[in-house]
This record gives structure tokens, sequence and C-alpha cells, in this order.
């Protein structure tokens, strides 16, 4: 399993799927096959599609990749949600279809090298992108409560795309490059919904990405805060991908290693693009500077993301091929908490205050602006509550005389933004 095997050793992802379909050229009657041929929309920017299109060509990268040294390849699906799929104007009913026929692809491939070699088991992860709708942040300048979707929205999505990754036969699941933590929890919640509904149950990975400063491109969290916000779950690793190449993702990886008590992956860029859009890190040195990860304990999966090749895999996996995974970190039972910061509270941390104001049983003026539809002056209650000192402010809507749920999200989703 691959459980036992990262227990013995480093295991290794592919590389980029996107770099591997662009060098195939596909034009446009290619892409969209006789089935999509009189689709309303340009197909050319959903290369998910070709799991249904030329699955044979999809089959055969996974191929390669394996035969670079991959454990784990991952299906050609980050955009195959409903919620991704929205601008295609592709149907919610083609998503488990989709999804599976991804999973068979990779399915096929990984189980044609596992024969051939059975004392090296392949592996297929069912990757789930973060889609193009956020909850953490307004789209409207003019109403910055509004959300494009709803966490129940994004649940829905999520679960139908994990019904047909896990149907069609994947080993894993990896929700990855997750810049809005709370699309990522509405995907957690969808994998253990359908867990629970069905029976089934795959190893969940989950893999964030970080700018340089090491926070989240939308939600804003640093390391921490992520790892907190999603600890509840039981992943099987934890890691990063995406955005940076493995010099400016470095420092974050370290201190993830030290914070987590799930594995650690590592999937980062070849580099950062050059002016034509080209990622100019080669494989030998970009395994150099992964390999450095490995010496120094900080992964057990490590892989590649935008402009990794099957020659850069190769690379990877030689170099990292005699490293020591690194061994699970122990941290102590803590009250641990997440908003863009992470707040951990010790047996030596003095008291934590906890603001009191924006609650409506407890503040009539708070309450009184609630009820006036004044959002903005009861915004400002609560900044001056962390402006005195308050680490948790207590966000309370239960009145007879209001909209409760609707009062709190509106609230909660103007102190996100």
């Amino acid at each position: 399993s691959v459980n036992e095997l990262l227990e013995r050793r480093i295991l290794v992802l592919d590389g980029a799927m996107g770099t591997m379909i662009q060098a195939l050229k596909f034009d446009d009657r290619a892409v969209r096959g006789e089935r999509f041929a009189d689709h309303p929309k340009d197909l050319s920017r959903f290369p998910d599609i070709l799991c249904l299109t030329q699955p044979a060509a999809i089959t055969e990268i996974h191929r390669k990749y394996f035969a670079a040294g991959a454990d784990i390849v991952e299906t050609n699906t980050f955009g195959a949600s409903p919620v991704g799929m929205l601008e295609f104007e592709l149907p919610w009913g083609l998503t488990r279809e989709l999804n599976a026929a991804a999973a068979a692809c990779a399915r096929r491939a990984a189980d044609e090298f596992t024969e051939r070699t059975p004392d090296k088991p392949r592996f297929v992860a069912g990757s789930i992108g973060p889609t193009a709708k956020q909850m953490a942040i307004s789209t409207d300048t003019d109403d910055a409560s509004r959300r494009d979707v709803t966490f129940d929205q994004m649940v829905d999505s999520y679960y139908e795309q994990v019904a047909g990754l896990v149907e069609g036969g994947v080993d894993l699941l990896l929700p990855e490059t997750v810049i809005d933590t709370l699309n990522l929890k509405a995907c957690l919640f969808a994998i253990a919904k359908y867990f629970e509904a069905t029976g089934a149950r795959v190893p969940v990975m989950a893999s964030g990405t970080f700018n340089e400063a090491g926070v989240t491109f939308v939600s804003s969290q640093t390391v921490e805060a992520f790892w907190n916000s999603i600890s509840h779950f039981p992943l099987l690793s934890v890691g990063m991908n995406c955005a940076l190449g493995p010099e400016l993702m470095r420092p974050h990886l370290e201190e993830l290693s030290h914070l987590s008590t799930a594995y650690i992956s590592c999937h980062p860029n070849a580099g950062l693009p050059n002016e034509m859009g080209q990622y100019d890190l080669g494989p030998r040195k970009m395994a150099e500077l992964v390999g450095e990860f490995a010496e120094n304990g900080w992964v057990n999966i490590i892989g590649g993301c935008c402009g990794t090749t099957p020659d850069h895999i190769a690379a990877i996996a030689e170099r990292v091929k005699r490293c020591a995974p690194h061994g699970r970190t122990s941290v102590a039972p803590l009250t641990r908490l997440s908003g863009l910061e992470a707040l951990t509270i010790r047996p030596e941390s003095n008291f934590i205050m906890v603001g009191e104001r924006t609650n409506v049983t407890g503040s009539k003026k708070f309450a009184r602006l609630i009820r006036e539809g004044d959002f903005d002056a009861a915004l400002d209650i609560a900044r001056q509550q962390v402006d005195g000192g308050a680490s948790v402010i207590d966000v309370n809507m239960d009145d007879a005389l209001l909209d409760g749920p609707a009062a709190m999200t509106k609230f909660l989703h103007l102190l996100a933004g």
C-alpha cells in the first residue's frame, strides 16, 4: 500500500500534464473529437476533455512518467468539476463520466507498469483543482460580502468529481494548487460525505499554493494557519505545489515539515516563468535543489508541477532514491486556531482576550446596527475589538428579529474581506 511504502522510502510523483499536452500540438478538431465537434465554446483551454476525445494520448503521457521513475501519476482532471466546467458550458452530468474516463487512462498505464515490476507498484492520484470560483474574497468591488459560489454549491460540485474519480479506480485523491483554503475545506467535506454515503475509502493528499512571502494566494493564510485549518481531516499527506520553483519554496516547505503530523509532499514548478512564459530550470538543476529537501528529511512525496517533464522526473527519482523519508512529526495536543495567522494556546500562554462586542445579545449597539443593515459600522466594532487586543472575536446573530443565517454569512464575509 501507499502507506507502507511511505514508511520505507520517498515516493516520486509525476510532472506537468499541461506541458506534455502542449507539446502534442493538438488542433481544435482533435481536441473536440466527433462528440464535441459542434460545441459552442472553445475547448482548447480545457485539456481535461482529452480524456474523452484523445484517451490514448493521455495514457501515453502517464506511461512516460512511469517510465521516468514516477510511483504516482495524477489524472488529467484539474478542472473537471461542475463548477470548473461552467465557463465551457459543459453539463453537470458529464462530470462523473469525464473523471472516470481520466481515471481509466491513468489506471491502464499504472496497471501495465505494476504488472511488469510487481515489486514496484504504481498508483493513480485523482487531481482536483481549485476552480476559478473562490469563497475567501469577493469579486464584486461594490459589495465585499458577495460571493460567486456558496460552500454548499462547492461541496455538491466536488462530490460529483470525487465520485467519478473513485468509481473510475484512483488509489488516492489529491486536491491541489489550493489558493483558497475554504474551497479546500469544501472539497474535504465532499470527500468525507462521499466516503460516508458509499463506504468507499482512499487516502487523501492536499497541496497548497503559496507565494514568496509564504501565504496562500487568495485566502492569504500563513503556512501554519493553513495547516491548522485542515488538520482535522485524516490526510495522508499535506504539501505545496505550483507558483514557485524549489528555491523559493524551500523555507515554507521546511516550516510545514515541522508542523504537520501528516506525510509531506512537494511538487514545485521548474523555476519561475520567463518573459515568454517558459520555464528554464532544467532537470539536473531541479533534481539538485529538490534533492536537498530530501536530504534534509523534509519530504515523503516529491515531483514536479508547471514546466516539468519526464526528464525532470527521471532526474529527481535518481537523486532521491537513496534518501530517507521524512519522519512524521509528533505535536502536542494544543488548541490551534487559524485566521490569516495561527493562534496556538499553550499552558504558558497569557490569557487570550476574546472580543464580545460583535454579539447581538451582548451589545445593544451592535444589535441595532445589524437590524438597521449598517454592516460597515458593525464591522468597525470588530476592528475596534482587534485593535484593543482581542485575538478572537465572538460573533453571534441569534436574535428573533433577525434572519440569523443571512446576517451571519454577510458579516463573516465582510470580516474575511
